[in-house]
């Protein structure tokens, strides 16, 4: 499996990862799709205090064990459930973050964090303070980096512009590529993203004809209609051949200077071991490339801009 250094930071992480929200709570399951996961070569594996309200990291961190120091292990902070209370309350104070890593190292059975990611993010946040409590746990030892998991470009701006985050999770996929207005912010920061939804939902996959049918029928996807859906689906598939659009889809965003890897999630070992190969099986080219992004709407984001 190819690896891809994660922004400027020591982190070499697998091109595909495994986002493990998708796991479940069944705990076999998931350490069945874990220890494949590894015996094909993925290292990154991705995970947050609120799957499950923890209970993801107790699973992802039984799956792993013995296997630490082979992995690059992730999680995220910033919401606060409170006990007897439904939902979460959004937390990114120093003194949350200093709780909340206490409690997803002990969930996940190590002494440290290879990438800590902030869990979302306002413009009325105290970035500092957070930033802050983010170097103190580097300087701690607890966290190796950190990053910010995200949507909001003038959050992200905020924090590549005033922290040492190596990285950025966001979607990113053909059919939500607001994220390449940006590109030229990370790349003059090095800073890596992490692609999360590179599939659109099942939208970039060989099963597309059954989701219009189905899941989206009346709907549509991001910026585009149905009928958009129906009309540039088929196009995309001639351009890629027999090739599956899964694998161009992966290749999509990892043909962006700034992609370190995408993070399609996996909840059998079938659609693990598809996922993995349709990464490695397929090439396509520049100009391949560029064919498909000429067949794409090119998207921006509407809010959260200033």
């Amino acid at each position: 499996m190819q690896k891809n250094r994660l922004g400027n930071s020591a982190l070499e992480v697998s091109q595909i990862g495994l986002g493990c929200m998708s796991l479940g709570t069944n705990e076999h399951n998931a350490r069945d799709i874990v220890k494949r996961a590894l015996e094909l070569g993925v290292n990154y594996f991705d995970t947050a205090d609120l799957y499950d309200l923890g209970e993801n990291e107790k699973i992802v961190g039984n799956a792993l064990r013995g296997q630490r120091d082979n992995v690059i292990l992730a999680t995220k902070a910033g919401n606060r459930w409170i006990p007897g209370q439904d939902g979460w309350e959004w937390d990114p104070s120093k003194k949350h973050i200093h709780s909340a890593i206490k409690d997803s190292l002990h969930r996940l059975k190590t002494d440290y964090i290879d990438l800590y990611q902030l869990h979302g993010g306002t413009i009325e946040d105290p970035t500092d303070e957070t930033i802050d409590a983010f170097e103190e746990l580097k300087k701690e030892g607890l966290i190796r980096e950190y990053g910010i998991s995200s949507i909001r470009p003038n959050v992200i701006k905020r924090f590549i512009e005033n922290s040492s985050i190596i990285s950025v999770m966001m979607q990113f996929s053909m059919l939500d590529n607001r994220p390449e207005e940006w590109l030229e912010l990370f790349q003059t920061h090095n800073v890596g993203i992490i692609a999360r939804g590179p599939l659109a939902k099942g939208l970039l996959s060989d099963e597309w004809n059954e989701k219009l049918k189905t899941k989206y029928a009346g709907k549509g996807y991001m910026d585009y209609s149905d009928k958009d859906l129906s009309e540039i689906l088929p196009k995309l598939k001639d351009i890629i051949g027999d090739r599956s659009l899964e694998a161009a889809a992966f290749h999509y965003c990892l043909s962006q200077p700034s992609v370190a890897a995408v993070i399609p999630g996996a909840s059998s070992i079938e659609q693990l071991e598809a996922n993995v190969r349709a990464i490695q099986k397929y090439e396509f080219s520049i100009g391949e490339m560029k064919q498909l992004q000429g067949l794409l709407k090119q998207t921006v984001y509407k809010e959260h801009r200033q």
